[in-house]
Formats: structure tokens, sequence, C-alpha cells
């Protein structure tokens, strides 16, 4: 029997809703992406709604249940033109110890190892996740939706609480690659609170990557009253808020 058939884990199956073999958008350099099913939050400025859900068939979206071994040819067909892997979703953390498994069955491939392993989070997970994923991930990329917790509550239907442990909890474990700032016109973009919000997140570190991310309309569910899209001075102009308070390395997309 080979080593592959006698390890348990690596048979474990997880949610997948897709997978992407390059992407650039979804951490640093040229990545594979694997989108897991199923997320705590129900955001309304969600761009993969379809992911929400934790179960296997939403409205004709049919997410598969694969194995780590199940991924694994296709990552190597696309590593020699991959910086490394993204876990994303839905929330990649509701689903930690396939994310785990997939990460470690990286690591030991002598043909992938040098692929970095990163997750996409929206930070609402246990700190005992992360320290789970810390031996086998690279870095974490966290959404902040808004540090007012009324306004992360009106967004996304769950407070920020967590969100804000795990930003700090990563930045201690040295794997906090960057913080996300998905800006909705008129809700969560006002000066004042970005001024808030830059403080906050100086009191971590002034030094933070930092990225500001204008909410597009296409793919999201529809609202009542419309979400709006801010426009490009308005993101430049958060941008500049941002660096005003510290020296982040601010990128706006």
């Amino acid at each position: 029997m080979s080593s592959t058939l006698a390890d348990p884990e690596r048979q474990r199956r997880g949610l997948v809703a897709d997978t992407i073999s390059f992407s650039d958008v979804d951490g640093p350099g040229n990545r594979f992406v694997v989108f897991l099913q199923g997320c705590n939050f129900d955001c309304i400025a969600c761009h993969n709604p379809q992911t929400i859900p934790g179960y296997a068939c939403v409205d004709g979206h049919a997410p598969r249940r694969l194995t780590v071994d199940d991924l694994l040819p296709g990552i190597r067909r696309a590593a020699p033109f991959l910086s490394g892997i993204t876990a994303s979703g839905g929330e990649a953390t509701q689903q930690p110890t396939f994310v785990r498994e997939l990460f470690a069955a990286i690591k030991a491939d002598p043909a992938l190892a040098r692929l970095t392993c990163f997750v996409d989070s929206n930070g609402a997970c246990d700190l005992a996740v992360w320290d789970e994923l810390d031996p086998v991930m690279d870095g974490a990329m966290v959404d902040l939706k808004c540090l007012d917790p009324d306004i992360h509550r009106a967004l996304t239907g769950q407070s920020n609480d967590g969100v804000l442990v795990s930003i700090g909890h990563l930045h201690r474990l040295g794997k906090l690659y960057e913080v996300r700032l998905l800006l909705v016109a008129g809700m969560n973009d006002g000066p004042a609170l970005l001024v808030r919000t830059a403080e906050w997140l100086a009191s971590v570190d002034p030094y933070l990557r930092v990225k500001v991310i204008g909410f597009r309309m296409h793919g999201t569910r529809p609202h009542d009253p419309p979400l709006a899209e801010p426009s490009p001075a308005s993101l430049a102009a958060a941008a500049r808020l941002l660096a005003g308070v510290a020296p982040f390395e601010v990128s706006v997309v």
C-alpha cells in the first residue's frame, strides 16, 4: 500500500467551491487558489455569495468534496508558474484541518515545497485555528470589514471582536501578511472612521501592509438600498488618510 493511501489525513475531504490555477490578486505573486465552501459571515458586499452556505448545492452551484490528493495534480501542473497557493472562500478557517493537511502536503513535496502557503480570511475564528495552521502557513491576509462594531454587524451580520483579536494574534505569530479594508461608499469609508481604523492598526504595527479595496457591484446580491461603489478619487483619499497616521505600506485596488 502506498504511503498516500495509508495516510488518513491526506484522504480527509474538504468541501471545495472552486479552484483557480493562476491569480495575482490573492496574495503575493502568482497563486493557485482553493476556494472553500462555507462562511460564518453573511456579508452584504460578498462577491462570492454562492460560497456562503456550508452545504453542497446552492442555486445550481455544486461544490465538490475533494481530498488533498485530488488537489495536488492541478497544483503540480501549475507549479512552475506559481509563487504559492492561497486557501480562500467562503471562509477557509471553517475547514482548518483540511487547510492544514493541504499546506503540510505542499511543504512535504519536493516539487512544491518552495511555494508559500497563505490563508485569505475574515479573521473570525478561534485562536486555536491559527495555532493549528501556524506550523505550515506562511502568512494570512485578513479582511477588516469595519472597526466600528455596529457598522461591522450591518455589513456582515456578525461581531468584529474575533477579527480584531485574530489580527493581533497573527501579528504576534509573525504571520500577518496584510490587512484588507473593503470600502463601501457611505457605509465604512468616512474620514473619521478611517483615521480611527488607522490608529488601531498602528497600535498593532505602524508598518503593516494595508490594502484598500473598493467595493464593486459585479457578482454581488441585490441590496435595498443599493450599495454604492467608491470612486477612484475617494479610494486614493482613503489611502492618504491611512498613510497620514502611520507609515503603513498602503496599496489601492
